[in-house]
C-alpha cells in the first residue's frame, strides 16, 4: 500500500511556467532516466518507477500482485502557484488513473493535490473521487505549515465526506538544510517528520474532529509510537502548551489510525504490533527506492508471527483502510 511511481514523460514545466524546481526526466543510455530538478540532478532511477509490467513482474517475486501507487513526493510541488499546482497535480493524478484503468487487478492509486490552496485542492480531490480514486497521499508539512493549520482543515473534511483514504509521507524534512551529511534528513529527518505530522493531527483535534478520517502514517508511523511515552508526558505535565486545542490525551488515538510495516527490524514490528494491533498495520515498501522494503515483506513472512497476523499485515489491513472489496484483486 506504499509504492511511488512516475510518468516516463513529463512535461518541462520549468520551462512552460517560467520559474521553479519542477522535476524533469533526462532518458539515459542504460534504460535509466536523471530526474532533473529546477535544471540540476536530483536522482537516477530505474524503469521500474514508471514501466507497469516491469513492477507487476518484480512483485511476483514476493507473491505480491497489487500495488497501491502514488506520486513520488519531490513532485507535490507544493510550493509552486496554485494554479501550475494543480495542472502538476492533474497530470500525474490521469496517470494512475490511465495505469487503474488498464491493471485493475494490479494497482489501486492514490492521487496527489495542491495542498497550498484548499479550494482547489478540494475541487480536484472531487475530481478524482469521482474518477475511481481510492484516496489521496500528502506531505507531512506544506511548505513548514503543520497540517494542524485551520485552512487544511476543510481538505481533511472533504476527505471524510468522500470516503476517500489519506496517506501522509515524510517530505520537506526538517534541518535538511543544516544535516545533509550522512543521509541524515532521510534516516533522522523522516521518522520525526512523521511524528509531527501525527502529533499534529492529534493536538489541533482534527482526528476528534473527524473520527471517520482513514488516515495511515507511512514509514511506520515515523518516531510517533516509539517516543508516545515522551508525547503523552509532554501532554500531561504542560496542558498549557500541548492541550491547548484538544484535551484527549495522544495515547487514546494508538489503533485509530493506520501505519505502515516498514521498519526494516522484526522486534520494532513485534512492539508496534503490540501498540497498534495487527489490524492498523499494512504492507508498505516504498518501492522502488533503496531506503524502503525492496525483498517485499521477506522479514515478515520469515518470522514466527502467526498466519493471522501476516494475513492482516499482507492483505486485510490495506482491504479495511481504503474500503476496497476483495473479490475485485482475485
Amino acid at each position: 500500500m506504499h509504492t511511488h511511481i512516475i510518468p516516463k514523460k513529463l512535461p518541462d514545466w520549468t520551462k512552460k511556467f517560467g520559474y521553479g524546481d519542477f522535476i524533469f526526466l533526462e532518458e539515459r543510455d542504460d534504460g535509466k532516466a536523471d530526474m532533473i530538478q529546477g535544471g540540476k540532478y536530483f536522482r537516477t532511477i530505474k524503469e521500474n518507477c514508471w514501466e507497469e509490467d516491469v513492477r507487476i513482474t518484480e512483485y511476483k517475486e514476493f507473491n505480491t500482485s497489487v500495488q497501491v501507487v502514488c506520486t513520488i513526493p519531490v513532485l507535490f510541488s507544493y510550493w509552486a502557484n496554485p494554479k501550475d499546482g494543480l495542472e502538476v497535480s492533474q497530470y500525474l493524478n490521469d496517470h494512475i488513473i490511465d495505469l487503474v484503468d488498464r491493471y485493475p487487478k494490479h494497482y489501486i492509486g492514490l492521487g496527489t493535490i495542491p495542498m497550498q490552496d484548499t479550494e482547489l485542492a478540494i475541487q480536484e480531490l472531487e475530481r478524482i473521487a469521482k474518477l475511481g480514486m481510492k484516496g489521496i497521499q500528502i506531505g507531512s508539512n506544506i511548505n513548514g505549515l503543520n497540517l494542524s493549520e485551520e485552512r487544511f482543515f476543510p481538505i481533511f473534511e472533504a476527505c471524510d465526506r468522500l470516503g476517500m483514504a489519506v496517506m501522509i509521507h515524510p517530505w520537506d524534512m526538517m534541518g535538511f538544510d543544516d544535516m545533509r551529511k550522512y543521509w541524515l534528513p532521510w534516516l533522522v529527518g523522516m521518522p520525526a517528520e512523521t511524528s509531527r505530522a501525527a502529533c499534529s493531527l492529534i493536538f489541533s483535534g482534527t482526528l476528534e474532529r473527524l473520527p471517520g478520517l482513514r488516515v495511515c502514517f507511512s514509514h511506520a508511523g515515523g518516531s510517533f509510537l516509539s517516543t508516545i511515552g515522551r508525547v503523552e508526558h509532554g501532554f500531561n505535565c504542560r496542558p498549557d502548551l500541548v492541550a491547548i486545542d484538544n484535551p484527549v490525551n495522544p495515547r487514546e488515538y494508538i489503533g485509530k489510525f493506520w501505519i505502515d510495516c516498514i521498519t526494516h527490524d522484526i522486534d520494532m514490528l513485534k512492539y508496534l504490533l503490540k501498540m497498534q494491533g495487527s489490524k492498523k498495520i499494512c504492507l508498505g515498501s516504498d518501492y522502488p527506492f533503496p531506503l524502503g522494503d525492496l525483498e517485499i515483506g521477506k522479514f515478515i513472512e520469515d518470522s514466527d508471527l502467526s498466519q493471522q497476523v501476516k494475513e492482516d499485515i499482507f492483505a486485510n489491513s490495506t482491504i479495511d483502510w481504503l474500503k476496497l472489496d476483495k473479490n475485485n484483486y482475485i
